[in-house]
């Protein structure tokens, strides 16, 4: 009886032991992944051809922005989406659509409040919406469409994000 738990507690030991150096031989990356570049052109005109408001892009941000995502879902009210990395790596989006506006502005900025807050930004007044993971910008749009600029970037991204934003 002895010796079965005196082999069981060596057993356990050595089992210990390799799992240490296996875990101190494995590279450990801990650094974010790097995200590919994705090249939106074509996506952005399919999007302006198609959607019944007028599609919104950032023009002019800094080759330090890396555009991640992009999609046009007509089906779902002409749903547009631009996603970014910021220079710090944050991520910032343009989220755009014709669906029913507080439905579309909870689901892009996953739950975030809007504040008492606006600012101007290109003579338009945006509101400003804070969440425990994602903070906006949000403009209500003339032709029955919502513009949110969101994501885990600061005011100041979000804002310069929106600043860039041409719809021609």
């Amino acid at each position: 009886m002895q010796k079965t738990a005196r082999d069981m507690v060596l057993s356990l030991g050595l089992i210990g032991l390799v799992a240490g150096v296996v875990w101190l031989f494995i590279p450990h990356d801990d650094s974010p992944p790097d995200l590919k570049r994705v090249d939106y052109r074509v996506d952005l005109l399919t999007a302006r051809r198609a959607a019944s408001y007028p599609v919104a892009a950032p023009e002019g941000l800094p080759e330090a922005w890396k555009p991640t995502s992009v999609r046009f879902r007509g089906d779902e009210g002409d749903a547009w989406h631009l996603g970014y990395q910021t220079p710090d790596g944050e991520y910032a989006a343009v989220e755009q659509s014709t669906q029913k506006r507080q439905l579309f502005i909870e689901d892009a900025t996953q739950g975030a409040e809007e504040t008492e807050v606006t600012q101007q930004i290109g003579g338009k007044t945006w509101t400003r919406y804070e969440g425990g993971h994602y903070d906006a910008l949000v403009l209500e749009g003339a032709e029955g469409s919502t513009t949110v600029v969101t994501g885990t970037a600061s005011f100041g991204q979000l804002t310069k994000m929106a600043e860039a934003l041409r719809t021609g």
